[in-house]
C-alpha cells in the first residue's frame, strides 16, 4: 500500500476490519478468500480474529480458529487454550491444531488453564492432543509427563500436580538473548 506512513496503517486496519466482516458472510468462498487475505496480513490481523473466537456463530469462530493457526502468533496462545473448550468440536479442534503449530509458546498458557480449571473434560481432551502432537518438541519430556497425567483413570487429580511441575520446569529455564541456555 502506498501513501504516508499513518494512511498505510489506516487503510490496513480499515482492510483487515473489512475482512473479518466477510468471515461472517453466508458465501463460503468468500469467507475462504477473507480467511486466506487475513492469514497473509499476519500478526496485526490477530487482535480481531482473536475476538471472533467469542462470536456466537460457531462459523465465524470456526473461521477465526482457522485462521489463527497458520499465522503462528504466540500472542493467540490464550484465546486458543479458551477455544480448546468451545462448544464446537471443529472449533475446538482447530484450536489444539493452532496450539501445535505454536509450540513451546502455547506451552504456559496451556499448563496455566490447566492448573485452573483441571475438571473441563473438553480442556482436558484438547490437552492431550495438544501434548501428543508436542511430544519430542518441547523440553523436559514435558509432553511425555502431560500425558500421562491426562491418561490417569482420575486426571482431574493427576493433572494439576502435573501441570505445575511442568510449568516449574519451564520457569527455571533462563534464555539468553541469543537463544542459548
Amino acid at each position: 500500500m502506498s501513501g504516508l506512513p499513518g494512511q498505510t496503517k489506516s487503510r490496513e486496519i480499515g482492510d483487515i476490519r473489512g475482512l473479518v466482516a466477510t468471515l461472517a458472510h453466508d458465501d463460503p468462498l468468500e469467507r475462504h478468500r477473507a480467511r486466506e487475505t487475513l492469514v497473509a496480513i499476519g500478526r496485526p490481523a490477530v487482535k480481531s480474529l482473536v475476538k471472533l473466537l467469542n462470536d456466537p456463530r460457531s462459523h465465524v469462530r470456526w473461521e477465526a480458529a482457522k485462521a489463527l493457526g497458520p499465522i503462528g502468533d504466540p500472542d493467540a496462545a490464550p484465546a486458543l487454550v479458551s477455544a480448546l473448550e468451545d462448544r464446537d468440536t471443529d472449533v475446538r479442534w482447530l484450536a489444539a491444531a493452532g496450539l501445535i503449530r505454536l509450540g513451546c509458546g502455547a506451552l504456559k498458557p496451556l499448563l496455566t488453564a490447566l492448573l485452573e480449571r483441571p475438571d473441563s473434560e473438553w480442556l482436558r481432551e484438547g490437552a492431550h492432543h495438544v501434548f501428543h502432537d508436542l511430544v519430542g518438541r518441547v523440553p523436559f519430556g514435558l509432553a511425555r509427563s502431560m500425558l500421562a497425567a491426562l491418561d490417569e483413570s482420575e486426571p482431574q487429580l493427576a493433572v494439576p500436580q502435573a501441570a505445575y511441575e511442568a510449568f516449574q520446569a519451564l520457569e527455571s529455564v533462563t534464555v539468553d538473548p541469543e537463544g542459548s541456555r
